[in-house]
């Protein structure tokens, strides 16, 4: 065998090794393939090894996996004109390997530029109340519009959740003081409450005093117990002023009484004649 027809053997060779390269695909689990032949569609190559037609045939792969998408910060001005800055993140995947290849050039930069479009107006659509408080319900509504919109490329929005919310300084000062103001309101209507029930309460022992007048006492006297633990002070316990004074004049007036009754039994004691006198001694 001469050395021409060595050469072409391992030209042939190596051609049927490149063609056979060129023929095999392997389409990973987690891909679908979309074949192309001669520019057009012919279907869908599922998961495992597959063989094309090398230079008329195209395998393109499509991974169904959800991907992470980071939306960047985005100026707002909400309903009552406030200006904050929002930064979200939203996961999709790929229902439809074949709308996501042939409906649309580049699924990822739409989804990015439609969610950026789409936070800034349903953001706008809520005061800053409503955005710092309703975040969930702004999730579901950038979610169904962002879903509405890419179904068409094949493309599912599983979720969308707002990451981050920057308020101005002056902002962020102003909601200090009025959660401040909130919390001396609340502490000044418990009190205002703790006044309420403390002052029923003692209107009730009032009353059970005034039908038991002797508690009064028997609460003074616990009182004192109370106070006299700690030996090192000096405890001055105010009486009640006018029961004392009323009981004081009482016992004045049952001590003249009682003086008045004995000087007048002692009066007529001594101006009356002795009842016995000494008989006249007989002498004999």
């Amino acid at each position: 065998m001469d050395i021409t027809a060595v050469v072409l053997w391992l030209l042939v060779i190596a051609l049927l090794l490149i063609a056979a390269r060129m023929s095999i695909r392997i389409v990973r689990q987690y891909e679908q393939g979309v074949l192309f032949r001669l520019g057009r569609v012919i279907g869908v190559r599922m998961p495992g090894l597959r063989f094309i037609i090398p230079v008329i045939d195209r395998l393109q792969l499509v991974s169904l996996r959800i991907v992470t998408m980071p939306i960047q910060s985005q100026g707002i001005i909400t309903q009552d004109n406030v200006s904050v800055d929002i930064s979200a993140v939203a996961y999709y995947r790929v229902i439809d390997a074949v709308k996501s290849v042939v409906a649309i050039e580049n699924v990822a930069a739409a989804i990015n530029q439609i969610a950026q479009t789409t936070l800034r107006k349903v953001v706008g659509r809520h005061s800053l109340d409503q955005t710092l408080s309703e975040t969930e319900h702004i999730n579901s509504d950038i979610r169904e519009i962002l879903d509405a919109l890419t179904l068409e490329w094949g493309v599912e929005v599983t979720l969308v959740e707002l990451k981050d919310i920057q308020l101005p300084e002056s902002m962020k000062r102003a909601m200090a003081r009025q959660a401040e103001a909130e919390r001396e309101k609340r502490a000044k209507i418990i009190a205002a409450e703790g006044e309420s029930i403390a002052a029923t309460a003692l209107g009730e022992a009032s009353d059970t005093m005034m039908a038991h007048p002797l508690a009064l006492q028997l609460r003074n006297l616990q009182s004192l117990v109370e106070i006299a633990v700690d030996k090192n002070s000096t405890v001055v316990f105010p009486a009640p002023l006018m029961s004392t004074i009323g009981e004081l004049s009482a016992f004045l007036a049952r001590e003249n009484q009682a003086a008045q009754a004995a000087a007048q039994a002692a009066a007529p004691a001594a101006t009356a004649p002795p009842a016995i006198q000494a008989a006249p001694s007989k002498v004999a």
